[in-house]
């Protein structure tokens, strides 16, 4: 697992952004995988910026993300969808047909979920998969107890999920409490995977990445397993972590 030190959000989000330019220019037909939330934000700010600038182009690019709010159509303010074309896809040279989302307001969830997981493996999986990381480890919507096996799948999700996503909602009667999510098995065949951990909050959550055991009870601690993942986080994020500080990349 490479770390990489950021000072602070901003610089992560540049970093982040370079790592993904790279990716997309070493391939011929790229296929990424994204995630939502505050985290990414500032990296989809960046990559609209170098798309304006023509230092990347996205036009051959296809998209993954990871998962949907159950119960929101595409349009509503708070669904995943709405917030990836309002944060990236409508700003870049993307074709909005290779733009992959998991639709929540499907009628058979069961087999929206089997449609969506056949459609990544239909693109021989992620050549990129960007992550971030919740305070109980969550990736994806991918609970703790969560199998390492899973594919993509309806979950319930955790009561601590809910409370750090309420903010967006009026009240908590409509914070969504199911989404539809890319398993970990299907995250883990992923090419490449880079985490992004942002802020004090989530330095304890990233500690027990770095330092900790692999469990089901932290599902981000299977990702120790991958042969190619690359965290990029900031002196907050990183400032409970003590091991192997002399092998962090500043650049």
């Amino acid at each position: 697992m490479n770390i990489i030190s950021a000072k602070d959000y901003q610089d992560i989000s540049l970093k982040a952004s370079e790592f993904v330019i790279q990716t997309i220019k070493e391939l011929d037909k790229p296929v990424l995988g994204l995630a939502t939330g505050s985290t990414p934000e500032g990296l989809y700010k960046c990559l609209i910026d170098r798309n304006n600038e023509k230092q990347v182009s996205f036009q051959e690019v296809t998209t993954f993300n990871l998962d949907e709010y159950v119960g929101l159509t595409a349009n509503h303010p708070n669904s995943y969808r709405y917030y990836m074309n309002e944060k990236l896809f409508q700003h870049i040279d993307i074709s909005i047909e290779n733009t992959h989302i998991p639709n929540g307001s499907a009628k058979d969830l069961e087999k929206e979920c089997v449609a969506y997981e056949e459609l990544i493996q239909q693109h021989n999986c992620i050549d990129l998969q960007i992550l971030g990381i919740g305070h109980n480890g969550h990736i994806g919507f991918n609970e703790p107890g969560t199998s390492f096996t899973t594919r993509t799948h309806l979950v319930e999700l955790a009561e601590t999920t809910r409370k750090a996503n309420a903010r967006f909602f009026n009240s908590w009667e409509e914070v969504p409490s199911q989404a539809i999510t890319t398993g970990i098995g299907t995250i883990m065949d992923s090419k490449q995977i880079l985490l992004l951990v942002s802020g004090e909050d989530k330095a304890e959550a990233l500690n027990r990445l770095l330092d900790g055991e692999i469990s089901e009870e932290f599902p981000a601690s299977v990702l120790k397993e991958h042969p190619n993942v690359t965290v990029i986080a900031d002196e907050a994020a990183l400032s409970k972590v003590q091991r192997n500080k002399k092998t962090w990349r500043h650049d």
